[in-house]
This record gives structure tokens, sequence and C-alpha cells, in this order.
């Protein structure tokens, strides 16, 4: 079995991104057959400041080394230290049907928003294919919300199969476990375009103060409070054991607690939880060479895969053996 998966250096991962995938990622990394890279090419539809770009995938690999990636469990590489990816999406581009990329959730959205949707977005699927496809990965981690994904990529695959031969393994959504779904500050999904999310590196002095935001109603402190319609307490339930959140739940329904007292818990529950990620965190960035070659080397372990299937495409549609 081989895992691969991709986040965007887009921005700092907050707490939906942890609970919601890197959390299970990591999980998934026990064999040197996982392959996680930090999808900075599919960032430039978005990102388009070069300081920002830089700076967010150096945020990325940091923060993803930092929450228990183990370089020496799983491969780790920029994206964009792959060329074999990008020639792999032109062999793919070339027998991608029209009407597969006209239907992709990303485009559509944008389109009926009247947002301008450039040839980037449009064949983003195709380079998402070639990410997937150049180390005849097997399984793919994926929301629910994203299994389209997959599979555009073995309708790709098996349309390139179907014309040249057997030369692309298909692969699998491993679709994650979204049962720990993370509302945000306003009690919405947490997400980057809602303005909502709490940064999983917050200074401890900032991450109480959004704690603190977080909306609740305005039952009062005496009176006995439903623990199953607050965010707080969902929140909560990330963090806790069975037994705490019990407890916390009882004192929700006693009465007598305000929601001020449930926030703090709230607080202390989520530092004790990073706070060996930011002792890490401290670690990695005061050695950024390490880093670097962390990234440099996963680079390398992922071309000798990225290189043995494009050789196997190129042959198999007729370009013959790459130039050295």
């Amino acid at each position: 079995m081989r895992v691969l998966s991709g986040i965007q250096p887009t921005g700092r991962f907050h707490w939906g991104n942890y609970f919601g995938a890197i959390r299970q990622y990591i999980a998934m990394q026990g064999n040197e057959q996982s392959f996680y890279f930090i999808a900075d090419l599919h960032a430039l539809t978005t990102v388009r400041e070069p300081d920002v770009l830089r700076k967010n995938i150096q945020d990325a690999a940091l923060d993803l080394l930092a929450l228990g990636l183990k370089p020496e469990q799983a491969t780790l590489y920029r994206q964009s230290d792959v060329p074999e990816v990008t020639e792999l999406t032109w062999l793919l581009m070339t027998i991608t049907q029209m009407h597969l990329l006209e239907k992709c959730h990303a485009f559509k959205d944008k389109k009926a928003r009247g947002i301008a949707a450039d040839a980037g977005l449009f064949t983003y699927p195709v380079l998402m294919a070639a990410d997937i496809l150049a180390y005849d990965s097997t399984h793919v981690p994926v929301g629910a919300d994203q299994i389209q994904h997959v599979e555009v990529t073995r309708d790709i695959a098996q349309r390139f199969n179907g014309l040249y031969g057997e030369s692309l393994q298909l692969p699998e959504a491993w679709v994650l476990d979204d049962s720990a779904k993370v509302p945000g500050l306003d009690g919405e999904k947490m997400s980057k375009s809602y303005g909502n999310t709490i940064s999983i590196f917050e200074s401890p002095k900032r991450l109480r103060k959004l704690i603190m935001s977080i909306r609740t109603d305005s039952t009062p402190v005496e009176a006995p409070k439903n623990p199953d319609t607050c965010t707080v307490f969902e929140l909560f339930r990330l963090f806790a054991e069975p037994e705490q959140l019990l407890a916390l739940a009882e004192r929700y329904r006693a009465g007598g607690m305000g929601y001020g007292e449930a926030k703090e818990t709230l607080y202390q529950a989520a530092l004790a939880h990073f706070t060996p990620a930011f002792e890490r965190r401290a670690q990695l960035e005061a050695t950024p060479d390490l880093v670097e070659d962390i990234l440099r080397e996963g680079a390398h372990r992922a071309r000798a895969k990225a290189q043995e299937v494009v050789a196997r495409v190129r042959e198999a549609c007729g370009l013959g053996a790459k130039p050295v």
C-alpha cells in the first residue's frame, strides 16, 4: 500500500486542518511508502505574492514536522521539486477530455460566482492526477467532499491505459473519518474563507483571546445549558478524554457555570495538547538547514519513483526514453 496526500501552503494550518486531516495523515505514516507533499504549484492559482508563498511553504514544512510527521517513516517534499510531475501533467493533458474538467467542483463553483477562472484552475485536476499517478499511489486520503478528485484521477488513468496499455496504477480514495467535525469561532465549519479559524500555532495570549471570542448564547450563568448545541463544548470534544467530556457536560446541565469558564477549560486543554508541537517547532526553527535537508532528501526519494513512472508512460505513448 502506498499512501499519497498533499496540502496547500495557502496560510497557516488551523484546528480544522489538523483534526480533519493532518492528524490522520500522521497516523498513516508507519511505513516508507507514504508520500506527503507541500502543494506549492497548486498554491500558485491563489497566492500571487512570491514572498508570501515562500514563507507559507517554510511554515507548512515546519508545522507538519512539528506536529509529528517523521521523515524516516514518510517522504515529505515540495511538489515543485519533482519536475517529472509537470511532465506527466502534460502527457495526461493530451488525453483528458474537456467535459471531465468542466464538471469539477472548483471550476464550477468559481464560474457560478462570476469569478474569472484561469487555465490553471481549469486544468488543476490534471496536475492533481499527476501528483497521484506519478508514484503509483494506491490510496489517497480525502474527506468525503473530495472523493471527486480521486474519481477524476481514475478516469484519466483509465483513459490513458485504454489508449496506450496498462501503464498507470488506479488509486483508491481512502475516506478520512470526518466524525471530528470542527466548528469555527462562529459555529460554522472552520474555514479560512469564513475567517473563523484558530491556527494551531497561535501564541498562548492570542489563542486565549480567540477562544474567549467564540460565539455563545445569552443563557445566564445560573441556568442549565445544553452542551450539544454549544460550539465551545464541541471544540472541547476534540481534545478531551471521555471522562473529561462527561464531567463538563454534567456541569453544563447542572447550571452555575458560565460560558467563560467553559472557554477557559477549552483553552487549557488546547494549550496542553499542542505544547509539545510548539516545543518541536521552536527546535526546528533554530535548525533551518535540517528542515531544508529533509525536504531535499524527500524530493530525491520522490523523484526516483516519479522518474520510473514517467519513463514507463513515455515509452507507452511513443516518446521513448528521456534524454540524459
